[in-house]
């Protein structure tokens, strides 16, 4: 199991009712992270998401652009990037946007976004688009090599070599994030934790720690503790 998580080794994933942490103080701080590190494509990523949950989308929609400009691979990037350019009328470029990560997310076996990027191109009236004969070989290469796919990235890494702590949340991490996105995590969660002031003793400060890393890795809403 990975040690290098800036939680104290006793503390358990904990619950609390309401976070403190709002989403407007969520894009904030991924304004500052992306800011801070105009490289880091996961920073990026993250500001597109929250700047989505914020209703923003034209914003989103310029995150994940640059998001791919750094990464061209990132499958569910071009998603989301879709999907913010569709919430703001932009249907030709977001089509555009959605066929190339569904070619990137089938050579990949990426299902997820590719199955959720059919769905938003049948909605739109758009047609599906044929996977190319270098796609499906990939995806065969990739399938046949046994390797890790991210669920938070759509690319190969690390499989982790466990939960980063118990209950079903670190369970989620184990199975769908892999060590080299977990370890940016664990950059930006100190990077959370220096520039909020946060001291994880408290528990209304381990709540916002918690959003903070759910935002960042994608962690579902049926996974996170709901009591």
């Amino acid at each position: 199991m990975r040690s290098d998580s800036p939680l104290p080794p006793d503390r358990q994933l904990t619950a609390y009712p309401a976070p403190m942490s709002t989403i407007d103080e969520r894009v904030i701080q991924f304004e500052n992270m992306a800011a801070a590190d105009p490289t880091n494509e996961m920073a990026h990523f993250s500001l597109g998401s929250a700047y989505l949950q914020a209703g923003r989308p034209a914003e989103a929609a310029t995150s994940f652009e640059r998001c791919l400009e750094l990464n061209r691979d990132m499958s569910k990037a071009y998603q989301l990037c879709g999907e913010a350019m569709l919430a703001v009328g932009w249907e030709d470029k977001a089509v555009a946007h959605l066929n190339r990560g569904y070619e990137v997310a089938a050579a990949k076996g990426d299902r997820m976004p590719q199955k959720a990027i059919a769905e938003t191109l049948t909605r739109i009236g758009r047609p599906i688009p044929e996977i190319s004969d270098e796609a499906v070989a990939s995806a065969e290469a990739f399938a046949a090599s046994g390797s890790f796919l991210c669920q938070r990235t759509g690319q190969p890494g690390t499989e982790l070599d466990g939960a980063p702590f118990k209950g079903t949340v670190g369970e989620w991490i184990a199975g769908n994030i892999s060590a080299e996105t977990w370890d940016q995590w664990i950059h930006q969660g100190t990077k959370v934790i220096n520039e909020m002031r946060l001291d994880l003793s408290r528990p209304e400060d381990s709540a916002m720690y918690d959003e903070h890393m759910y935002e960042f890795l994608g962690v579902p809403e049926k996974v996170r503790p709901t009591s």
